[in-house]
């Protein structure tokens, strides 16, 4: 069975993601390890460590990657912001090997404009001090392609590529791709062209070994608009055709596929809907 989940609230606790994620009918979810907006954050107690083993043994829901804190900005220019995001970052890290999360997916950064060359160094420079910070850590960090809005990094696979290899210990290094993301950077998926073409620059730039994770989001924005812009899957500027097209490619059965669609309202009424969607699109042999 395709790895297909949404990111899912720790509110009541870490192991509550898990009992929420069973609810809507995951079989992988995307959490946060800490709140997205603060800096700082509490030790882990064992018991919600062993809690949210004994509840991830249960559903079996496997694997669970994270997401960064939207603070973090391992571009900046500004050495006291670049001090605070490590510190941060080595946090989420030391969580996500307590908790046995496979990856943290984090949003690359932005150079506000002190350049892309530059700002692209600055990631690889902080990235190569969490891993060796981290050295005896499992978990892998998963650079996120981003839609190019404002001064953001990650838009184009190449920045991506010149981050890795920049960072030496490549082993703990991979990629996430948004779907919209990607769309509104420029890489089209709607029909077996463009989508053949996009993923073969992908193998090209990155290597499809490295994918690490898949955010399945639709995109309110055209293509190539640079604005990020989440949708419902199916009802955005992607369209159903795409998201099939990944749905079914057996490249990525074993990529953790996660939604990070609306919730505005009926959260898992909406969660539900969704999957139900990607869950339809999958042919039958």
């Amino acid at each position: 069975m395709t790895l297909l989940g949404a990111h899912m609230s720790i509110s009541g606790g870490f192991f509550n993601s898990l009992v929420e994620g069973e609810k809507v009918g995951c079989n992988t979810i995307q959490i946060f390890v800490k709140s997205s907006n603060q800096w700082q954050a509490k030790e882990l107690e064992k018991s919600d460590i062993n809690k949210f083993k004994e509840e991830q043994k249960r559903t079996k829901i496997k694997p669970v990657v994270a997401h960064n804190s939207y603070l973090v900005n391992l571009a900046s220019p500004d050495s006291q912001l670049i001090g605070k995001s490590k510190e941060s970052m080595l946090i989420e890290l030391g969580h996500c090997e307590k908790l046995s999360v496979t990856c943290l997916v984090i949003h690359p950064g932005s150079h506000l404009g002190q350049g892309e060359k530059k700002g692209i160094e600055k990631v690889a420079e902080s990235i190569n001090y969490l891993l060796a910070k981290t050295s005896t850590y499992k978990v892998r960090i998963a650079l996120e392609i981003t839609s190019g809005q404002g001064t953001n990094l990650g838009y184009r696979f190449e920045q991506i590529a010149q981050m890795i290899d920049l960072i030496e210990d490549k082993e703990r290094i991979g990629v996430c791709f948004d779907t919209c993301h990607a769309f509104a950077a420029g890489y089209d998926i709607r029909d077996q062209t463009s989508y053949d073409r996009t993923w073969k620059q992908f193998d090209e730039m990155l290597g499809t070994k490295n994918l690490l994770v898949i955010h399945m989001n639709d995109s309110k924005r055209e293509l190539g608009s640079k604005i990020d812009r989440h949708e419902h899957i199916g009802k955005g500027q992607i369209g159903l055709a795409g998201f099939k097209l990944l749905m079914n490619d057996k490249r990525w059965e074993n990529i953790p596929k996660i939604l990070e669609t609306p919730k505005e309202d009926d959260k898992v009424k909406l969660d539900k809907m969704n999957l139900k969607v990607l869950k339809g699109l999958i042919s039958e042999e």
